[in-house]
């Protein structure tokens, strides 16, 4: 007898808002958030998802949209799911939830997604202090492969995984984040060395009732208010899963995440089509519409017996994942180093980050020599396959970092050569078309965008 296909938990309907689903979604972390469904596990299910930014991103020819992005939306997540054992007896506090990732992929009829830099003033990324302005790549999907009208000459297979996967905190868990990103978000940045490099974002997004979504509850009521001032938002990864924009997350993995309370109580979103280690740009996956398959298994005790408190409280703890079998096969790499010594020369104690940085503007600075604008290479180093790695940690007063990139995701040889075999200057270097910029800044875009699906 044929296996039974995975049952449909979670339908989308991408012509539709976030708020008008057959099943309702959320943005929020909160143990209140009522399950949507009941999953048992051992069962294969379907889960598909909207984009992180529930459709507000279009396929077409402006940035507009990522220049006025409200982060407050993020992210449009499906579930919660109640996960109960084969006696219908829920997840347990304590317990493991080992979550399967069978298959995965973009919704169909759906096949596209996109990358961007989110302007200065609404967010940045990574590196806002070269790059303050929103610019925005569209990107069509041919199977498991990549291309951008945008960033031509560039093609890739996705490694696709979902971005966000996680379960509900407790309430002692949920005043934790809240009370810890409270005491950050009061600190005087003036005090953070990394500040000084990073031009981050701020230090911390606090709960807030602004484009709250909770799922079965409904807006306005006194329920609603209470917990939509509680809720914790999605944009970082805590003890929960969530946000970790692990890029090798894909067929064949397994994550096992810690239940803090009945049901456990599982969410995910965010889908990427690609990414590249770390996310550079903020919003520098290939952002898509999707779909994960899934198989769920309980491990009674298991958070006792596997994950070891690393803080003040049991609930302390991380996840552990298992990378599947499934990625692109790549024999050639392009490393690019980093040390903690920022632009102004300054030097920096094993400072990862600042290390991290200086890897990713070399990398930049050495594609901008074959036809790239530094932004296209910018938000094509955020989305492609490339490897992310902290070679050094210890031998003060560098850390040391790379950054791997895969030659042959270019359409021309972009390694170094002897001055006598380099291509003659001229029609060899091409001029490539610009990304998509806002409407109000003169430039216009060279490409015609197709027709966007997804619900304004």
């Amino acid at each position: 007898m044929a296996p039974l296909t995975p049952r449909l938990v979670v339908p989308i309907d991408v012509k539709k808002h976030p708020w008008e689903q057959k099943v309702p979604l959320h943005n929020r972390w909160h143990p209140d958030i009522p399950p949507v469904a009941d999953v048992t596990e051992g069962e294969f299910f379907r889960i598909e998802m909207v984009d992180w930014s529930g459709g507000r991103v279009k396929d077409d020819n402006s940035a507009d949209d990522m220049k006025s992005m409200d982060f407050t939306i993020a992210h449009y997540l499906s579930g919660p799911l109640r996960i109960v054992d084969s006696d219908g007896v829920p997840a347990s506090p304590g317990d493991l939830l080992a979550v399967e990732i069978c298959n995965l992929g973009p919704l169909p009829g759906d096949e596209w997604g996109y990358t961007a830099i989110l302007e200065r003033e609404n967010g940045g990324g990574f590196l806002t202090d070269h790059f303050p302005s929103a610019r925005k790549a569209i990107w069509y999907f041919e199977g498991i492969y990549a291309y951008s009208p945008q960033i031509p000459g560039v093609r890739f297979p996705g490694l696709t995984h979902p971005g966000v996967v996680g379960t509900a905190p407790s309430v002692e868990l949920l005043n934790i984040w809240n009370e810890r990103e409270k005491r950050l978000a009061e600190t005087n940045q003036d005090t953070l060395k990394l500040c000084e490099v990073l031009h981050q974002r701020p230090l911390a997004h606090l709960p807030t009732a602004e484009n709250c979504l909770l799922g079965k509850i409904r807006e306005g009521t006194a329920e609603w208010h209470k917990i939509a001032n509680e809720a914790a938002r999605t944009i970082p990864g805590r003890e929960n899963g969530g946000n970790c924009d692990i890029k090798n997350l894909s067929r064949g993995s397994k994550v096992y995440l810690p239940v803090f309370v009945e049901g456990a109580n599982l969410s995910t979103g965010d889908m990427h089509f690609s990414q590249g280690d770390g996310e550079i740009s903020l919003c520098g996956a290939i952002e898509m519409s999707g779909f994960l398959e899934l198989r769920c298994e309980i491990i009674r005790g298991g958070m006792k017996e596997y994950l070891t408190p690393v803080g003040p409280t049991p609930l302390h703890v991380n996840p552990i994942f298992e990378i599947g079998p499934v990625e692109p096969r790549f024999s050639e790499w392009l490393v690019f180093e980093g040390i903690s010594v920022d632009e102004s020369g300054k030097q920096h104690f094993l400072d990862a980050s600042v290390a991290y940085k200086r890897a990713v503007l070399n990398a930049i600075e050495y594609l901008s020599k074959f036809g790239y604008s530094k932004e296209q290479a910018y938000l094509l180093l955020s989305c492609c396959p490339c490897e992310g790695r902290i070679s050094g940690i210890v031998d003060s007063p560098n850390a040391v970092t790379t950054l791997a990139i895969p030659t042959a995701i270019f359409d021309q040889d972009i390694k170094p050569k002897r001055l006598s075999e380099r291509p003659l200057p001229g029609p060899k270097l091409r001029r490539l078309p610009d990304l998509l910029s806002c409407s109000n800044n003169g430039q216009l875009p060279v490409t015609q965008g197709q027709s966007g699906t997804r619900a304004p």
